[in-house]
């Protein structure tokens, strides 16, 4: 069941189902039975939203023949769940329910929370992904902190730069630009691309959905077939570098990809190399394990390739000729549980600094040591030991790396940091409390230019609160002001909206979050001295969920929301 509401089953509940077409036929019951017979788990996909309920809550802008009035959201919750209660009792076992359309701002974790364990008093097994809920954090997916999130998350069209240890979730990603099926839409990603992207989300503890939207008649594009046939022949060989592995114990491989299993006494490393060497020679960087073996999973005589220890990394010997031009699985096994010495991480609050800054140079395991150096020359076995954090007071860059027994068993990493004049603060008299806006109302895909657009309402608000709203979607509000500095430092904005939003000091634009999209957070660092600096806000809403946040973080401040009471006009 998709947002319009229609039901591709038997429901008692409406006359808006396949049984009330033409066709006459249950096609979900005939799916179930045909995968239950296979030996196939079956899973639903089921939308929140329902455009075509008389409850369902709120009215989408172009709805111009139904009003709100008699409508009653609670009652239509309980008609969802009485359809639930039928696709949960009448198809035998269910693998996943796969919620969707929980942005509406009618929806929230209560309702979630609720659905959620009726669903399990239903089915104890099933799995049920986070949209459930009402916390999901845009198109990243993941469930913000404090929400609640079911049993996974679901980044969309995206795969999460790191690892997310501890947490389920999958990719949703389309073949082209559409979910449905879409004529024109010839902009296909590759074969190439899939594969890699399978392998990506693979090496990450992740899991691929990848759409397949058919076309009226239930039969696929040719290009969805090509792919997926690409794909099919692909795992026929290599299927077991994805099926049943787990995460890379490596942060990262400029060659490609890795997934893991384990093995009596030791641990069966999957090498995915997308970029085939040409010298012949696969770096396996940081690995402090000793291997066992090494070979080639698509060869059929597993023929040993030769294994050498350099340095940092074990080298791996490897034939002339790539075995697949998108992805050869290169099969390293090793003794016991991987010991993986990574580069350090410099981290320090920001990259700028006014006055001082505190570095700190630290590594996940505790078997190595430190070594950095201060001028750009890369660390050795005399260069100072890391112990306390490292004071800057003048543009620096460091290098660091992992020592055991004096010599480098990980690569180097190198940070520069930049000592900055901060921007003046400005005289402005006749400062009133609040921010100055002019709310529009219209409908578009980025922020409007407002030059010759016709201003709905001015007024003062407290704050980037999206207050002065006067309906759900369509409008716009930019906002203008002041703000007032404590004190000379580098300052950390975080810009969260949805839709599209853009932050400006004076006439730069400091955090450019524009375009159509869930709740997202963006951040910009700002040198800003002591006092008063011209500040704005240029925010619009299409549909879906609307928010607007500005929070910050500097000397001797926590990230939080900015005060009102830093916030400045004037007539």
């Amino acid at each position: 069941k998709h947002h319009d509401g229609f039901c591709l089953y038997n429901s008692r509940y409406t006359e808006f189902d396949v049984m009330s077409t033409p066709f006459k036929r249950d096609i979900m019951k005939e799916l179930a039975d045909a995968c239950h017979d296979a030996g196939i788990k079956i899973c639903w996909y089921h939308s929140i939203m329902d455009w075509h309920h008389p409850d369902y809550l709120p009215r989408r802008g172009w709805e111009k023949d139904r009003t709100e009035e008699g409508a009653d959201f609670d009652r239509y919750f309980e008609y969802m769940k009485k359809q639930l209660k039928e696709l949960l009792s009448n198809y035998g076992p269910i693998g996943v329910l796969w919620f969707d359309g929980e942005w509406e701002n009618t929806w929230n974790n209560e309702y979630g929370e609720e659905l959620y364990h009726y669903i399990r008093s239903l089915q104890p097994d099933i799995i049920i992904n986070n949209r459930v809920g009402a916390s999901r954090a845009g198109m990243e997916g993941l469930t913000q902190e404090g929400g609640f999130g079911g049993d996974f998350g679901t980044p969309e069209q995206t795969i999460p730069a790191t690892g997310l240890p501890d947490l389920d979730w999958e990719t949703c990603m389309t073949m082209n630009r559409h979910w449905g099926y879409n004529a024109v839409d010839k902009d296909f990603k590759s074969s190439k691309d899939l594969l890699q992207k399978l392998a990506d989300i693979s090496s990450k503890g992740g899991n691929f959905l990848l759409n397949v939207g058919p076309k009226a008649d239930g039969t696929f594009p040719k290009e969805s077939i090509d792919r997926l046939a690409d794909i099919g022949k692909w795992m026929d060989i290599n299927g077991e570098a994805i099926y049943g592995t787990q995460a890379s114990p490596f942060k990262s491989l400029s060659w490609g990809r890795c997934t893991q299993k384990s093995l009596e006494g030791g641990t069966r490393l999957y090498l995915h190399v997308f970029d085939w060497p040409e010298n012949g020679k696969l770096l396996v960087p940081g690995l402090g394990n000793q291997s066992i073996r090494s070979f080639i999973l698509s060869d059929p005589n597993q023929d040993e390739l030769s294994i050498t220890r350099k340095r940092d990394a074990i080298e791996i010997e490897l034939p002339e000729k790539a075995p697949n031009p998108f992805n050869s699985i290169v099969i390293l096994d090793i003794v016991g549980d991987p010991v993986v010495f990574e580069a350090p991480m410099i981290e320090a609050g920001m990259s700028n600094f006014v006055k001082e800054l505190e570095i700190r140079i630290i590594k996940d395991e505790n078997q190595s040591e430190i070594r950095y150096t201060m001028d750009g020359s890369e660390p050795d076995e005399n260069s100072p030991l890391y112990s306390d954090p490292i004071i800057l007071n003048t543009t620096t860059t460091i290098t660091a790396c992992c020592f055991l027994a004096e010599n480098p068993i990980s690569n180097s990493v190198s940070r520069t940091f930049q000592k900055v004049i901060p921007n003046s603060g400005i005289s402005v008299p006749g400062l009133k409390s609040g921010l100055k806006y002019n709310y529009y109302e219209g409908e578009w895909d980025q922020i409007p230019s407002y030059i010759g657009m016709t201003v709905k309402k001015q007024g003062v608000a407290e704050n980037f609160d999206l207050a002065a709203k006067e309906i759900e979607e369509n409008f716009s509000i930019d906002y203008l002001g002041f703000i007032d500095i404590p004190e000379d430092g580098v300052y950390l904005f975080y810009l969260t909206s949805d839709d599209g939003s853009i932050l400006y000091f004076g006439d730069e634009v400091l955090i450019d979050n524009n375009g159509l999209h869930g709740a997202t957070e963006l951040s910009g660092e700002i040198a800003l001295g002591k006092g008063i600096h011209e500040i704005r806000i240029s925010y619009f809403e299409k549909s879906g969920g609307n928010m607007l946040n500005l929070t910050w973080e500097g000397p001797g401040i926590e990230k939080q929301t900015i005060p009102s009471k830093r916030l400045f006009h004037i007539n």
